[in-house]
């Protein structure tokens, strides 16, 4: 009689290590996953370890960075009424290119008022002169009234004694002689007064002359301010004039975006702040171009507060729900400008910012002080020369030295 294979000795632990061994491949393939999963974790922890040594630790990034630049405005410096627009939006201008004229009519009239006034002081100044000259003649004949004077009373007093002169003419003579020194002492005062007004001066130099001429002047600037140029060259944006409307002085009429002049303001968190100088080089990228173009640039300096310190409304953390925010102080950074040429931006683009700090030398906010001018403009040529030919001209014909050059 057969003994069935559960009863046999051994036969249950055949059994269990033929389970066991069925399930070995499993624990097997387990252990092997996991410690590839253990490697690889370590292979991306030494990974990330080496990148931090090697280029993690020298640089700092921020994708919070907007492009930004000067609004220059086109503001007239004169009131008048506008007569021609030669520039509008979306267009580019010129450095000294006219953008806005206004009417000249009040200027020209002005200008001429000017003129007169300056001819009229030349020869009031010329009057002046010939009237010094004449006070000069009339002490002149005082001092001889006064000689004779004197001289008839020496003579009425040398024959008194005879009874020849009588005391009545003797006083008349002592009288004239009295009379003679009052009108020479007059005339002399005259004489003084008038000297001060022309002394040490002529007619080119006078004060008079000097305050006309300056109003003639005034008034060529007044003229030349009727015509508006562009400060710089840049793109027009937020045109505001029309044509026909009254301006006043400092009433902003279009802007002028010098495109080629723009930066980056970069915002970093406050703990990323310490190993950043100024000078460091700078990698950005923007957006508009997808990241396809990198720019190169320099780190220019550090804003003297955060973004918040200085916001139209502070933040008041002197509250008792109060909840730490991270701080980001704007830093400006520098293109270089061939690149900007080549692949120009318009204010407000975001970009990608990656600054190199391996050169971490030097002090973290630099003091170092400008010794030219951040921005300059030649687009308003001064009138002086025109004026002044224009002032000579006047001053020539109306003191007499036009004609003597032409009878010469």
């Amino acid at each position: 009689m057969s003994t069935p294979a559960e009863n046999v000795p051994g036969a249950e632990s055949d059994e269990r290590r033929a389970q066991s061994d069925r399930r070995y491949p499993k624990r097997s393939r387990r252990r092997i996953a996991l410690m590839v999963v253990v490697a690889i974790f370590l292979l991306l922890l030494i990974t990330a370890g080496l990148w931090w040594l090697l280029f993690g630790r020298w640089h700092e990034s921020t994708d919070d960075a907007y492009v930004g630049g000067n609004l220059v405005q086109v503001t007239p410096q004169v009131s008048g009424v506008v007569i021609a627009i030669r520039a509008d939006d979306t267009e580019h201008v010129d450095a000294g290119q006219p953008v806005v004229e206004l009417d000249k009519a009040d200027a020209q009239v002005s200008l001429s008022q000017a003129e007169a006034q300056l001819a009229r002081t030349v020869r009031s100044v010329r009057n002046l002169h010939a009237t010094t000259t004449e006070a000069e003649a009339n002490v002149d004949l005082r001092k001889s009234d006064l000689a004779r004077a004197n001289e008839d009373l020496r003579r009425r007093r040398a024959i008194e004694g005879t009874g020849a002169v009588s005391g009545e003419e003797l006083q008349h003579a002592i009288d004239a002689v009295n009379g003679a020194k009052a009108a020479l002492e007059a005339a002399q005062r005259q004489l003084q007064a008038q000297r001060a007004m022309v002394e040490h001066t002529t007619v080119h130099d006078h004060p008079d002359v000097l305050n006309a001429a300056a109003k003639v002047r005034e008034a060529y600037l007044a003229l030349s301010r009727t015509t508006l140029p562009a400060p710089v060259s840049g793109f027009v944006a937020r045109r505001t004039v029309q044509v026909g409307q009254r301006v006043n002085a400092g009433t902003p009429l279009m802007t002028i975006v010098p495109l080629q002049e723009v930066w980056v303001d970069a915002n970093f968190k406050e703990n990323q702040l310490a190993n950043l100088r100024a000078g460091q080089p700078v990698d950005l990228t923007a957006d508009a171009y997808g990241g396809q173009v990198t720019y190169h640039g320099r780190l220019l300096g550090f804003s003297a507060g955060t973004g918040s310190a200085f916001a139209l409304l502070p933040p008041q953390n002197a509250s008792g729900n109060w909840i730490k925010v991270v701080q980001r102080v704007p830093v400006r950074i520098g293109f270089d400008k061939k690149e900007l040429d080549e692949h120009p931006l318009q204010i407000g683009l975001s970009m990608k910012v990656d600054v190199d700090t391996h050169d971490r030398s030097g002090a973290r906010l630099a003091k170092a002080s400008r010794v030219t001018a951040a921005y300059q403009t030649s687009a308003f040529p001064p009138v002086d020369k025109q004026a002044e030919q224009r002032i000579e001209t006047i001053i020539a014909e109306n003191s007499g030295e036009m004609r003597v050059s032409r009878g010469r």
